[in-house]
């Protein structure tokens, strides 16, 4: 399938470099396949279409101060480089998105840290084990564990998406605003953004109505803001991200569809697991794992009924993913509707609710 059928044009003007505030205040575009238009609401209005059964499915990945800035010692030169964390594979050991990565080489040692300045542990350095394609390497750190985790959070910052990064600095409110209200398990290196929305005030309103609450974990990388650089879908390589379902969680969600309820999913990191975890009958196993599910349409989905989520980058594997979801041409006129109505825009920007599309 063609990249160039998920293109639009996005004005500039409408990412949004801040989120709302309250959060539940964003806008939120109602886009059913099967109705005769679109609604313009509020993401506190989200419980008028939810029934009392249904539930909310969130990703409760927290997002940890991956980016670091350091520099590079070879042979007694120095150079500085950044690296955003992107997927934990050991104790001691992290892929990484390096830049410039013309710089690096396998073996080269990097010292990370506050312009140059020792962390509360002492200096945290890596050594580069390998190097891949497009910048990618594989950093194996002097710590492991708890002191790795303790080292990255004291020098290492919020690792804005690109095109909030490239318009401002990050500041200490992105450490709060830049987290779901229920971020529990660390790891993440992107928020789960449409989680972003939801406050307590929401939650008791879901409450009131009956909606369960059901938290899964994916940990968002970085590669989640890559590019689609190829032409055509077949010849995108995806990125990992790692990610579970436990046995009594998946009892939980495995009992919503029995009852009669639907699943709705709180963003496409929700979306990703629970299809991942999902067999031939809809059934959801417990997993544990990586997952590189590229869903495009044409893709049958098997677990989720809903999906709540902010809009995304033209060309991207969200968009195309959303396209499956509802339909090409319906998102491509949802879309058209947000950017001329002043909708805001990506991670920090307005949600939509989206009705799965039936064959």
């Amino acid at each position: 399938m063609r990249v160039d059928l998920f293109d639009f044009d996005l004005p500039d003007d409408r990412i949004a470099l801040r989120p709302a505030n309250p959060r539940d205040s964003a806008r939120l575009l109602v886009v059913d396949p099967h109705a005769s238009s679109l609604q313009d609401r509020h993401v506190g209005d989200l419980v008028d279409f939810l029934h009392p059964g249904d539930a909310l499915v969130f990703n409760d990945t927290k997002v940890i101060p991956a980016q670091l800035e350091g520099v590079r010692e070879r042979d007694g030169n120095q150079s500085t480089v950044s690296a955003t964390l992107h997927m934990r594979i050991g104790p001691d050991r992290w892929k990484a998105f390096a830049r410039p990565a013309k710089r690096i080489k396998a073996g080269d040692r990097i010292r990370f840290g506050h312009n140059g300045d020792v962390c509360m542990l002492g200096t945290l350095d890596a050594t580069v084990e390998e190097k891949g394609e497009a910048g990618e390497v594989t950093l194996r750190f002097d710590f492991h564990g708890p002191a790795l985790d303790e080292a990255t959070a004291t020098v290492g910052h919020i690792p804005l998406p690109p095109y909030i990064a490239s318009k401002r600095d990050e500041d200490e409110r992105d450490r709060a605003d830049y987290q779901t209200i229920y971020a529990r398990e660390e790891g993440a290196v992107a928020a789960p953004t449409a989680g972003l929305h939801f406050t307590p005030q929401l939650f008791e309103k879901l409450d009131q109505k009956g909606v369960e609450r059901i938290f899964v974990t994916l940990h968002v990388g970085a590669g989640t803001f890559l590019p689609v650089k190829a032409d055509d879908t077949e010849d995108h390589v995806m990125h990992f991200e790692s990610g579970y379902i436990d046995s009594p969680t998946a009892e939980k969600l495995n009992a919503v569809k029995a009852r009669g309820g639907r699943l709705i999913s709180v963003g496409t990191t929700s979306l990703r697991l629970l299809e991942s975890a999902a067999d031939e009958t809809g059934l959801i196993q417990t997993w544990s794992g990586a997952t590189d599910i590229f869903i495009t349409p044409g893709y049958r989905f098997r677990a989720v009924d809903m999906l709540f989520t902010n809009f995304h980058l033209p060309r991207s594997t969200l968009f195309m993913l959303v396209s499956a979801f509802s339909g090409t041409e319906t998102m491509k006129a949802a879309y058209t509707h947000a950017i001329q109505t002043g909708y805001r825009f990506y991670s920090y920007g307005d949600a939509s609710l989206l009705f799965r599309k039936e064959p």
